[in-house]
């Protein structure tokens, strides 16, 4: 998708001639009410709202705040959409969406009016990264080949969230697809209104676009069947990245893994015709002169291209979507994609552990007891809670890095979907400082993680006769157990670890989510290094 900025006067958006053309929506406010956004679509008095609307559309009044371009739309249509707006009841608020065919009496075909809720200030970045999407998403259900949309403001940062909406409400994963089933039409080229195009909005609309690429990516290899996307060929895509954002990495084969002692990796994979891969990936910011030495932040990602269970193996249906369960690892290539774009001033670590679980005569078993690099013994309970021990090794690794944080991934747990769903993450730390300003980059990706406690109690169930951990507990409090787990391998590094088993994939769009993989926490981390780069 080509996406591309057009100045012009307010309600100028209502003339131009495309496929698909999305505008924002305010709804009423009181007249007291303080002034708010200062862009298209920015709401004003109710007074105000109705004479604007009574000279637009005699047929009925608009039920939303002044706007220019749809004023104009309406007026140009006959009141058609106040009229419809009328009837669906639609007023603008938050989520509510209309949508109009023209029948060729304007120059769009479609219009769609999407509410952003009561009127205010500026729009929240996620917000406007939602309202992109949805008529992304709307565009496609149209066939349509071009959209436009209207900035209701003209800032940088809500025209960063809507190039990062538009391709993320446009994906689809097609790569496997082929005769009829290849869609029809696509958006070739989107086109965001503002009142005037300025270098740093020329800057927001391509660090916003290449965010959502490298968030696309990361949907692209969770999409990927296991036969494809084996560790070997994750850890090539990872190569491509670095490769394309100037990037360093490190890619250990077998023999290095063996080497470094990585055993509770090399356990996981024993039961695997094809060898794991462990990957390190490395942006570090330019060196300014006289400035202090940049924050260091590492982000592990568990990489299983596909999870069978091994000897503990999973029912056939539990088995179907396993080759989701290397979604940690592929946050980490796109975040890694999206951070060489931004370019925060912060060093920034990717790493990511990659094998495939399977039953074997040679696989690990319950009951095995087998070291790990950070040193430790770890006694088998159930070969179908791998993704622990790879993540093991892997923070072992990370930890001598020495970083100012660590944060995990990983689609750890079906324990932590029981306790929040399949839309909201879990997430654990052991430092109460990272807790507000982690929770404030999850609110301005707009993804839902949700804290977690590490009940010490819970710890004495990883007590082992024979070794020096276990490493799962009993069924209940299992994401918790598994946290605790983890942070044996953490020594005194700042952690937070986030089980994202539920909103990695979705079956039905919302937000800037399409069904299918959603990429959830690419947009968290990044948002959390930049917060950690400003200060």
């Amino acid at each position: 998708m080509k996406i591309e900025l057009r100045g012009g006067k307010p309600g100028e958006a209502a003339q131009f001639a495309v496929d698909v053309l999305v505008v924002p929506a305010f709804a009423y406010v009181q007249k007291d009410a303080k002034p708010g956004a200062k862009g298209e679509g920015a709401p004003r008095s109710r007074v105000a709202a109705k004479k604007s609307a009574a000279k637009a559309s005699p047929k009925a009044a608009a039920p939303w705040a002044p706007n220019p371009t749809l004023d104009a739309l309406d007026a140009t249509l006959g009141g058609a959409i106040s009229a419809q707006a009328a009837r669906e009841e639609f007023s603008g608020k938050a989520n509510s969406a209309l949508s109009v065919s023209t029948l060729g009496r304007a120059p769009a075909r479609t219009i769609l009016v999407v509410g952003l809720g009561a009127p205010g200030e500026t729009p929240k970045t996620a917000a406007v990264r939602a309202f992109a999407a949805r008529g992304a998403r709307v565009a496609n259900a149209e066939r349509a080949r071009s959209l436009a949309i209207v900035a209701p403001s003209d800032d940088a940062a809500t025209v960063r969230a809507l190039a990062e909406g538009l391709p993320l409400g446009a994906y689809r994963f097609t790569t496997h697809l082929t005769g009829d089933r290849i869609p029809k039409a696509r958006v070739d080229v989107a086109t965001i209104f503002v009142a005037k195009v300025a270098a740093d909005l020329r800057e927001a609309l391509r660090v916003g676009h290449a965010v959502a690429e490298a968030v696309c990516l990361t949907r692209d290899l969770v999409s990927e069947p296991p036969n494809v996307l084996d560790a070997p060929e994750l850890a090539r895509r990872a190569q491509r990245v670095a490769k394309a954002g100037g990037l360093s990495i490190k890619v250990f084969d077998k023999a290095e893994i063996k080497r470094r002692k990585m055993h509770l990796l090399l356990a996981v994979n024993q039961g695997s015709t094809t060898e794991p891969r462990f990957v390190h990936m490395t942006y570090a910011p330019k060196a300014k002169r006289g400035a202090p030495k940049p924050k260091r932040v590492v982000v592990v990602g568990k990489g299983l291209t596909f999870d069978s269970g091994g000897l503990c193996i999973k029912p056939a249906d539990g088995m179907l979507d396993m080759k989701i369960d290397m979604g940690g690892a592929a946050n980490v290539v796109g975040l890694m994609a999206a951070v060489a774009a931004v370019q925060p001033n912060v060093e920034v670590h990717g790493i990511f552990a990659s094998t495939d679980n399977m039953p074997d005569g040679n696989a690990y078993r319950p009951g095995d007891i087998w070291p790990s690099l950070d040193g430790k013994t770890v006694e088998i309970i159930n070969t179908d809670a791998e993704g622990r021990l790879v993540l093991a090794d892997a923070l072992a690794y990370a930890r001598v890095l020495q970083p100012d944080v660590m944060i995990d991934n990983a689609t750890l747990t079906g324990a932590c979907m029981v306790a929040l769903g399949t839309n909201c993450s879990g997430y654990y730390s052991n430092r109460e400082e990272l807790v507000a300003p982690f929770e404030a980059a999850c609110k301005s990706a707009g993804e839902q993680m949700w804290r977690m406690p590490l009940l010490e109690d819970l710890k004495d169930q990883l007590k082992s006769d024979n070794a020096d951990l276990k490493h799962m507990g009993a069924r209940w409090g299992g994401s918790i157990t598994a946290a605790l787990f983890l942070r044996e391998f953490i020594g005194d590094t700042a952690w937070i670890h986030c089980d994202i088993a539920g909103p990695v994939t979705t079956d039905k769009p919302s937000g800037f989510y399409v069904k299918g993989a959603t990429g959830h926490g690419v947009l968290s981390f990044l948002a959390f290094i930049e917060q950690l780069g400003a200060k």
